[in-house]
This record gives C-alpha cells, sequence and structure tokens, in this order.
C-alpha cells in the first residue's frame, strides 16, 4: 500500500490516470474508498490522488492525535511528496474544511476547488447561522445513513446504503470522536484568493441544506452553486453520473485542467 510520510504520521494513498493533478478529500463519514463512482471517469482525463486523512481507511495518526488541526499540513506534504505544485481539489463535507483552509493557506497550489455538501469552514452572518443551527438540531438524533443519503436513496438502493456504512467502519474517527480545529474562512477571504469554486449541494441534504449553500454561494463573487436532484447529503455518491459530469465541466472550464 502507498504511503506517504508526513507530519508525524503516514498517509494512505492512491493514483490513478494521467494528467492534470485532481485531488479527492473524502468526508468523515469516508475514506478512500468513498471515490470508487469517480475514479474511472475522472481518470480518463486526470492524474486523480486519493487519500486517507489521518484517522481514516489505511492511514495512521499520531500519538499526539491533532485530528483536524493537522489536515492542513498533511495535504501540503503529501502534494509535495507526489511532486505536485498545484492540484484542483475536489471535496465532500469534512474534506472541504481540508480544502478551505489549504485554499486559505495555499492558494498557489489551488488550481479550483470544488466544495461538496460542505460548509463547515465558512463563517457567514445572519440568515446562514439560523439555517444552519436549525439543520444541527434536527439531525442530531438521526443514524449516520439518515444524516448522509437520502430516503429515497435508501429504499431505492439498500445495497448501497449499507456498503456507505461498511466503508466508513475502517476509520478509527467518527463525527463525535474526531477532535482538532481548523480555521474559519469568510466568503471575502475566499473570494479575495480568486479561485474558481463551485459549491455542490443535494436537494435534500439536512446537514447543509440548499438553502445555506446558495446563501454562502452568494457572498463569494464568481462561483457557482449547483443543486442535485434526488441526493442528500452525498451526491457525489447518490448521483454519481451527475456528480461527475458536474466536476468534469467545471474542470473543463478551468484553463489548467483542459
Amino acid at each position: 500500500m502507498p504511503k506517504a510520510p508526513v507530519n508525524g504520521t503516514e498517509l494512505y494513498y492512491e493514483v490513478h490516470g494521467s494528467g492534470p493533478d485532481v485531488v479527492l478529500a473524502h468526508g468523515v463519514g469516508g475514506n478512500h474508498a468513498s471515490w470508487a463512482f469517480q475514479l474511472p471517469f475522472l481518470s480518463r482525463w486526470y492524474r486523480v490522488i486519493t487519500f486517507d486523512h489521518r484517522g481514516f481507511g489505511n492511514s495512521a495518526e499520531s500519538s499526539q492525535r491533532p485530528g483536524r488541526a493537522a489536515f492542513v499540513e498533511d495535504l501540503r506534504q503529501l502534494l509535495d511528496h507526489l511532486g505536485i505544485a498545484s492540484a484542483a481539489l475536489v471535496s465532500q463535507s469534512m474534506g472541504g474544511h481540508t480544502c478551505l483552509a489549504f485554499t486559505l493557506a495555499y492558494p498557489e497550489r489551488v488550481a479550483a476547488l470544488v466544495l461538496s455538501d460542505s460548509l463547515p469552514a465558512l463563517d457567514l452572518p445572519g440568515r446562514y447561522n439560523e439555517v444552519i443551527s436549525a439543520a444541527a438540531a434536527a439531525t442530531e438524533q438521526l443514524s449516520q445513513q439518515e444524516r448522509v443519503l437520502c430516503g429515497e436513496f435508501r429504499r431505492r438502493r439498500p445495497e448501497l446504503a449499507e456498503l456507505y456504512t461498511q466503508v466508513a467502519s475502517f476509520n478509527q474517527y467518527d463525527r463525535r470522536s474526531l477532535g482538532g480545529r481548523l480555521p474559519a474562512v469568510t466568503p471575502v477571504q475566499l473570494a479575495a484568493l480568486q479561485r474558481p469554486v463551485l459549491f455542490v449541494v443535494g436537494a435534500e441534504d439536512v446537514l447543509y441544506p440548499p438553502e445555506a449553500v446558495r446563501l454562502a454561494a452568494s457572498l463569494v463573487p464568481g462561483s457557482r452553486c449547483t443543486v442535485v436532484e434526488s441526493a442528500g447529503h452525498s451526491p457525489y455518491f447518490e448521483q454519481p453520473t451527475v456528480f461527475n459530469h458536474l466536476v468534469r465541466s467545471f474542470l473543463e472550464e478551468t484553463s489548467e485542467h483542459r
């Protein structure tokens, strides 16, 4: 198994295809295996890198257990290990927190940014906080499947819903045990970096409702926002064909990733 020595631990990673570099960053309920539906498609045009955050999948955590606090430096050192100067970052949920904070710290290394159902690092005022607070209260007691997959998908594809759960079972951390913090990123900070940004959200996402994602996107001039129908918090998994074409079209319009 390929592992990169980074920041006091080792990160598992995989490289698929050839072309401009695209890094896929998973959420708290996933790991590198979560991107199985993306790899055959995206690797036709890009060199696609998947990895396990520390404490997830095949990646170890260090004895200090910094959790999220180490994610940005981990990603930087992984890119250094692979000799990648700049990459497009495609992120899901928790992975968006990593990629947002990384973009703020190293904007010159980010060719484009896709934030799928991910707002945890955005510091926003007013109505946004009301929507997010209400969603957090309403979902606190839901099962993991109910939180991340819409009801229609769970009924239609129970075997894939179970696969989602099984993928998460290989992680040391879950949403309650993962510690550490990353800095908040304001829309003004993100917009000032002048990186291409695509927000994606499932129409039935109960964790980050479309209203909240649209509000965030409206505060980042030049960004785009797409709502994926018949999907909850995981459109990459629930509607992979739609998600894949969204990402491909977005990257095609980013000159570095044509």
